[in-house]
């Protein structure tokens, strides 16, 4: 089963590791689901982990910029790789959400892991389902 996460739900499992966006992690970490990501979503994460307010929840937790990057870097390399040529404005709301979309497709994923409303009011996009993390979880671990 292949699935794109969110920036928001990668963001969350590194500062909830006891979470449910860390759960879904751990199952990936442990071969149950392969994760997909693009040059555009791995982009995106490292902007968004960027963030002043990011940052210093991470320094809450005593995590530094560098550590989160070489564990995102980490992911990636247990992860399917996608070179992101494909473009879709599914979202006009915030653009910046189609980057998942267009992963999702180019690496034939099964679901987009969201919390971010703009994908979830989708639903679905192309035959992929878009769910909340904990949705998901119900369907992986029943």
């Amino acid at each position: 089963m292949r699935v794109v996460l969110d920036t928001n739900v990668l963001v969350s499992a590194i500062l909830s590791p006891g979470g449910t966006a860390a759960q879904i992690l751990q199952l990936a970490r442990v071969g149950r689901l392969e994760l997909v990501f693009s040059t555009d979503t791995i982009r995106e994460h490292l902007r968004v982990l960027r963030y002043p307010k990011i940052r210093k929840l991470l320094e809450r937790r005593n995590l530094s910029l560098d550590t989160v990057e070489s564990f995102l870097e980490q992911l990636t390399r247990i992860s399917i790789p996608v070179p992101a040529k494909i473009k879709i404005d599914a979202i006009q709301e915030d653009p910046s959400d189609n980057i998942f979309l267009a992963c999702a497709v180019e690496g034939n994923a099964d679901y987009v892991v969201s919390g971010d409303h703009h994908l979830k009011d989708l639903g679905a996009y192309q035959g992929i389902e878009i769910l909340h993390p904990a949705a998901f979880l119900e369907i992986i671990e029943p």
